[in-house]
Parts: C-alpha cells; sequence; structure tokens
C-alpha cells in the first residue's frame, strides 16, 4: 500500500527532531454548500532540525516514531514568510523627535457648552408661541 504525502505549514519547531505540521484542506458544507477550510496538525519527525516555523513542507506516512509522530517530513516546498522592513530615516525613530502636550492644555482649548434643561426649554417655546 502506498504511503500518504501531504503538504502544509510548519506551525512550531520547539521540540526535538520534532515540527508540527498544519495541513489546510477544503470543503463543501454539507447544508449550506459554501466551502470552508478545515485543518489538521500532523507532528512529523525532523532529523537534522533542519526546518523552521512558516515554511512549507511535504510530509509522508511512516511507521510510528513515538506517541504522536507517525509521520517524517520529506522536503521544503516554499521558504517561511518574513516580512523585510527598511528605515529609511533612522533619525525619524529619535525620542526626542516630539513631545505630546499634556492633557490639561487640551482641555483649556475647548470652549465649554452650557447644558439647556427641561425648564429653559419650555420657557423657549412659550417665548416662540407669543
Amino acid at each position: 500500500m502506498p504511503k500518504r504525502v501531504l503538504s502544509g505549514t510548519v506551525v512550531s519547531d520547539k521540540g526535538d527532531k520534532t515540527v508540527v505540521v498544519r495541513v489546510e484542506r477544503r470543503v463543501k458544507h454539507p447544508l449550506y454548500g459554501k466551502i470552508i477550510r478545515r485543518s489538521k496538525k500532523y507532528h512529523a519527525h525532523d532529523e537534522a532540525n533542519a526546518f523552521k516555523s512558516g515554511e512549507q513542507v511535504r510530509i509522508e506516512e511512516c511507521k510510528p516514531i513515538s506517541k504522536l509522530k507517525t509521520w517524517t517530513v520529506l522536503d521544503r516546498i516554499g521558504a517561511a514568510k518574513t516580512a523585510a522592513i527598511e528605515i529609511s530615516e533612522p533619525e525619524a525613530l529619535a525620542p526626542e523627535a516630539e513631545v505630546p502636550q499634556p492633557a490639561e492644555d487640551k482641555k483649556a482649548e475647548k470652549p465649554v457648552k452650557a447644558k439647556a434643561t427641561k425648564k429653559a426649554k419650555a420657557e423657549d417655546v412659550a417665548d416662540a408661541d407669543a
């Protein structure tokens, strides 16, 4: 019988010689018909600790290595997605760039509105009728 081969993303590489791979599949919902994603995690054997979190890998079914590990990592499909950040102006990150104003100064700038009471509103309506 042939061995199953799945592809997925490495979620965790914290264990020694072990990686956790999340395999996603798309299925149609039985009642609503919408295509939804289902995922399952597999513990796979990584002899050289060569695979890092975020990489796309292929795993193959094998005989049980431990209680949870029944898969081995075959190869890397894609590298981990990392965001490269470039700083064009390093002086813009300096803490002396701008000092925020205290909250007391901001409150002093706003004019205070007087609240209209029911009694004042009734007097305004009576004046308008007359």
